[in-house]
């Protein structure tokens, strides 16, 4: 393992007033998000709304790293040049998915392990020849009645260490992602206490399995009331609950916090990053790792109309210069006002 080398990617990655584009929707999401702007979603639909989003001029002031899903990482540009080197040439890192999704878990089926270990060291493997410098690994944590249980906690826990092991191994900086949903009403209270609960198992079993810290990305919920709770808190609030709730959780010694929208309305996930970054310095680098909150806006502009690529880009690279804005903590309404799109 060459720690020095996923240092300086993971630095790469979480470069000032940069974060992370997630485009790892599997087939079935993307054409679902397809579905809701275009009568028939296709392949050659994905590929394009790709080519698309990575080939927006000035993404790159604002994204550092970009994550893939199977199909996508193996795809091309119209003109024949691998999304991979397309990136790359950005100074965008290429990363992959690496899960293979949520299932029951067994004694406990209303909460969920993440499975994908089985055969993962040969596509780790084959994922860094292809290119990708980074993956993913997402951790699903559901809160409800007497529910999560420390089992799901600990399963989840070990199967997101054994990951960044592996992936360390393949020269590959991990993104460890245990995803505490806000579905439901709990209140933040409770957000903020199983949250904490769940950084710590994980903190717990990354060093167990001798993880080094200083080669990792986490990619974290914020800490909020659940979207159906009647009290929801303000920006400045959920702001002062996640990064508190982080100092107690997380080592120093991990590089980067790259933050989830967790469902979050575009303008929502922005300033909440940009609250918490008006937070007192931290050990570490405060960013995002966005999906929806980043591509939504030009989905919608583009509808899977030749005609619209040019104002589905604009509005991507608006999003990407608001969401680096707010990296910075240096995002403010009149910004969003003047620079994301129209309707």
């Amino acid at each position: 393992m060459n720690t020095e080398e996923l240092e300086r990617t993971a630095a790469e990655i979480v470069a000032d007033g940069k974060g992370i584009l997630a485009a790892d929707e599997s087939t079935g999401t993307m054409d679902k998000r397809l579905k809701a702007v275009m009568d028939e979603p296709t392949p050659d639909a994905r590929r394009k709304f790709r080519e698309l989003m990575f080939t927006t001029e000035g993404a790159s002031d604002h994204i550092a790293g970009a994550i893939l899903f199977d199909e996508t990482i193996r795809q091309e540009t119209g003109d024949g040049k691998p999304f991979v080197e397309l990136l790359s040439e950005q100074g965008i890192v290429p990363g992959i998915k690496v899960d293979t999704g949520a299932k029951p878990l067994a004694g406990s089926p209303d909460e969920k392990v993440t499975e994908g270990l089985d055969g993962l060291r040969d596509r780790l493997e084959e994922y860094h020849e292809l290119g990708a410098r980074f993956a993913k690994w997402r951790a699903v944590i559901t809160i409800g009645d007497g529910i999560p249980t420390d089992y799901c906690i600990d399963v989840n826990a070990h199967a997101l260490a054994r990951y960044a092991a592996l992936c360390q191994e393949a020269g590959i900086v991990p993104i460890v992602e245990p995803e505490v949903l806000m579905d439901g009403t709990h209140t933040i209270d409770t957000s903020d206490e199983v949250t904490t609960r769940t950084l710590r198992g994980v903190f717990a079993e990354l060093a167990a399995q001798r993880v080094a810290l200083e080669g990792i990305l986490l990619k974290p919920n914020m800490v909020l009331a659940a979207y159906d709770c009647p009290d929801q808190a303000g920006a400045e609030e959920v702001a002062a609950r996640t990064v508190a709730c982080l100092r107690r959780a997380v080592p120093a010694a991990v590089p980067g916090i790259v933050f989830l929208s967790g469902g979050q309305a575009d303008e929502q996930a922005t300033e909440n990053l940009n609250a918490i970054n008006k937070v007192d310095p931290q050990p570490w680098v405060l960013s995002f790792s966005y999906g929806r909150a980043l591509q939504q806006s030009a989905l919608k502009a583009w509808a899977g109309e030749e005609a619209k690529a040019s104002d589905a880009q604009t509005a991507y690279a608006q999003r990407a210069a608001l969401t680096g804005a707010a990296s910075r903590g240096e995002y403010s309404e009149e910004m969003e006002r003047e620079l994301a799109p129209a309707g």
